[in-house]
Parts: structure tokens; C-alpha cells; sequence
């Protein structure tokens, strides 16, 4: 199978979406791909079903009703030549050749080992968000949260309207650092409306700063939680804890292109252009920065893939959304004393069962892949390479294709897709 168009668009969150609209409406084939089975994002899941989120309601609509083509259950996993995508799909694989592409990949959580995080019970902030809002049984269960940045708060709200008892709320960052960027929040008023309106919502939660989880315990499953608050420890029995350290770009497949990263986000001039001609990048590919960053620059991206003019105040708001960006990262910044919380038998690696203690002697990441099979499980690193970088400051190394875990017969390309010049290089 072989797809044509004018750009591909990979991801379908808020900042695909924006992208799509303005390359479609404009007359462009657009074509975008998403591994879920429906648009919207982590951030906007289910929101196709449901409609509740009144921005999520307006970009769904108008992305319905643009021309743009979504193809949901697609996974890119290679691209053997500039210009073609390798994509798969269920059991099926097809390519697709485009003009243009634009990244809006996302980001996933990261997570730092800590004695216990592999319980039953232990998961990511988002991840926990994510299942209640898809229906996992919260009503009565005993919650705590722990971690850094807005997420918290926003998993916080989730859980508590489900009829979940939130504990607490630990905020690692030191209690000045977390209070300079609240402050600092006036110079982007919708954020700060957000923060305020969660904040009330959850006045009757306690919420610490200073504070990280030492260890979950339990026995077939998570059964309580001992906390580090502002120098003090605290023991409280829960039934779930959320334990994860901010965000970290989903930077794989611009990797795969060849696009240029620098400290944890993609390189790219101001038309979101990255140093591979005609590959634009969105969203939190270029640092973490929530929906109004992946709306605004999805909308710059599909304007210039377009050819239209983009709009002062648009570029205004690009500034205005990358200065945010800048000052959560310095807030989400894990501090030292999560570097020191795994002991020798905690997994660092989950998918093949690699303790700490197998990682002495490894000075990189590609001695801990060889030497101690780090990162060689079905994740492929995404969990364990971001606290390896944490823990031990390895660097990724290049990716390779697949960038996803593939089955065998979606790598084999039809002789059709294959040009003279690739089939050389086979």
C-alpha cells in the first residue's frame, strides 16, 4: 500500500490537529497519523467521545471538517529514504511519500527508580490520570501523588471528580524555586487561570513542596508510601501511588530523520523548520510546554507548510509560550537526592529486569545496552533512558530503524516504494 499527499502530519494531539487545519483548509493534501483510535492526544483523550473540554470540542470540529484525512492505529517505525515514511498499521504496512511532515510526537513521563516503583499500584502521574479517565475504579481509593510541575495538579483534579481520596501532594522542588514560577505565571494568563482554578478545587488536599517518595511497600501490591516532607518522613497507607518527574519529549522519530537535538528538544529556526529540509517539528518536541504551545506552534506549522503568511500575533504568542517552556524545565528539573533513592537491587530497567548493581562499570549508555541489556526490552529505553540520562548523565544514542517495536513483515518494502538509489544502498 502507498500514500500520497501533500504533508504528513505524526501525532494527532492539540498541535497536529491546529497543524492539519490550517494545511488542509488551505488546499493542501494533508494526511495525519496516530497510534490511538482517535484524535486528541494524551491531553485530549477521549475527548471525541465526549466533548467536555470546550478548546479540545473546537479543534476536533474544525479538524473534522477541514479535508485533512486521520488515520488512526498508524505507528511510523522507519523511513527509508527522504520524503517516504514506513508506517504500520494492525497486521498491514504501507509508505507514505509526502511534500512536507510535521512532528507532533508528544511526550511521555519520566520516571526515576525508587525502591518499590515496580509494585502493582505504582504508576506515572499521567498514566494514573489516563486510566481513571478511562475508567478505572477510583471512587474510595486512597491516592497519593508525588512528582513535579502542573501535572500533579491536573492528575489531582482528575482523580478527585472520579470520587478518588488524593493523601497528598508531593512537589519535589524546593519551596522557593516551585513559588518563583507560580509567581512568575502572570506573564501568561491563561496558565495561570488553569493553576488557580485546580488549586481551589483542591484547597482540602495536602500539598507539600520539598517532598519526594523515599519508597513504596508491599507485598503482592502497593500498600503504603514512605514520603520525604521538607526533611521529615512520613508513612501513609495507600491503594495507589502516581510517582513521575515531569515530562521528556517523544524524540525517536526526529531522531530517525535526522534532525538535530539539543539539551532534550529538536532544533528548529522560527518557521519550525528543523535543520532537515522540508521536517517541521511542534508541540513538546521542542521542550515541554503544554496545550497552548502545541495549538500555537501547530497553527505556525501548517500555516508556513501552507505558504501563508503568519500572523504577528501568532509569532508573539510563540515567544510568549517558549519563555514558559524555559521556566518549567528549570522547575521540573529533578533534584539530587532522586539520584540517590534506587539501592543496588532496584530495576532500573523493567522490560529486562536490570538492577542498578548490573550497571557498575558502564560508562555510557551503548556499554549499558551491551554489556547489561539496558534498554533492550519491548520499551526500547523510552522508561529506562531518560533515568539513565538522570541518574548517570548518558546521552541517547542515534536511533535506528524501527524506532517502534515492528512486526517483521511491515520492514519488508514493496518493490514499488523502493527507489533505484535505496535499493543501491540495500
Amino acid at each position: 500500500m502507498r500514500e500520497t499527499c501533500d504533508v504528513v502530519i505524526v501525532g494527532a494531539g492539540p498541535g497536529g490537529l491546529a497543524a492539519a487545519c490550517h494545511a488542509a483548509e488551505a488546499g493542501l493534501k494533508v494526511l495525519v497519523l496516530d497510534a490511538q483510535p482517535e484524535p486528541g492526544g494524551q491531553i485530549w483523550r477521549g475527548e471525541a467521545r465526549t466533548g467536555k473540554n470546550p478548546l479540545a470540542r473546537k479543534w476536533l470540529t474544525r479538524f473534522a471538517a477541514s479535508g485533512a484525512r486521520f488515520r488512526p492505529g498508524a505507528r511510523v517505525i522507519a523511513s527509508p529514504e527522504p520524503g517516504v515514511l514506513l508506517v504500520e498499521e494492525g497486521a498491514s504496512s504501507f509508505t507514505v511519500h509526502h511534500g512536507r511532515a510535521i512532528l507532533a510526537t508528544g511526550a511521555r513521563e519520566r520516571f526515576l527508580p525508587f525502591p518499590g516503583w515496580t509494585l502493582p499500584g505504582v504508576l506515572g502521574v499521567s498514566g494514573l490520570q489516563v486510566l481513571v479517565k478511562d475508567g478505572l475504579p477510583i471512587r474510595g481509593k486512597r491516592v497519593v501523588l508525588a512528582g513535579t510541575g502542573p501535572l500533579l495538579l491536573a492528575a489531582a483534579a482528575t482523580i478527585q471528580s472520579h470520587g478518588g481520596e488524593i493523601l497528598s501532594i508531593a512537589e519535589q522542588a524546593p519551596a522557593a524555586d516551585h513559588w518563583r514560577f507560580a509567581l512568575q505565571l502572570w506573564r501568561h494568563p491563561s496558565k495561570l487561570l488553569q493553576g488557580a482554578v485546580m488549586t481551589a478545587k483542591l484547597i482540602s488536599v495536602p500539598t507539600s513542596t520539598d517532598a519526594w517518595v523515599l519508597a513504596a511497600e508491599g507485598t503482592d501490591r502497593l500498600e503504603s508510601v514512605r514520603l520525604s516532607v521538607r526533611g521529615h518522613e512520613e508513612h501513609l497507607r495507600c491503594d495507589y501511588l502516581g510517582a513521575s518527574y515531569g515530562l521528556v519529549p517523544n524524540l525517536e522519530l526526529p531522531r530517525l530523520l535526522g534532525c538535530e537535538v539539543s539539551h532534550g528538544a529538536v532544533l528548529v529556526d522560527d518557521r519550525l523548520e528543523t535543520r532537515v529540509p522540508r521536517v517541521h517539528a511542534v508541540g513538546e518536541l521542542l521542550g515541554i510546554g503544554g496545550v497552548d504551545q502545541a495549538l500555537v506552534t501547530g497553527e505556525l506549522a501548517g500555516l508556513v507548510a501552507a505558504g501563508r503568511p503568519v500572523p504577528e500575533s501568532l509569532a508573539r504568542a510563540w515567544r510568549g509560550v517558549r519563555d514558559f517552556s524555559v521556566h518549567l524545565a528549570r522547575h521540573d528539573a529533578p533534584r539530587e537526592e532522586l539520584r540517590r533513592l534506587a539501592r543496588p537491587d532496584t530495576l532500573l530497567c523493567r522490560c529486562e529486569d536490570v538492577p542498578l548493581s548490573a550497571l557498575e562499570g558502564c560508562t555510557n549508555l551503548r556499554e549499558a545496552r551491551l554489556y547489561a541489556r539496558l534498554g533492550m526490552g519491548a520499551c526500547q529505553g523510552r522508561t529506562c533512558g531518560p533515568a539513565a540520562q538522570t541518574l548517570f548523565g548518558w546521552s541517547g544514542e542515534d536511533v535506528r530503524p524501527p524506532c517502534l517495536p515492528a512486526r517483521i513483515g511491515s520492514l519488508r518494502l514493496p518493490p514499488s516504494d523502493v527507489s533505484p538509489s535505496h535499493t543501491s544502498k540495500s
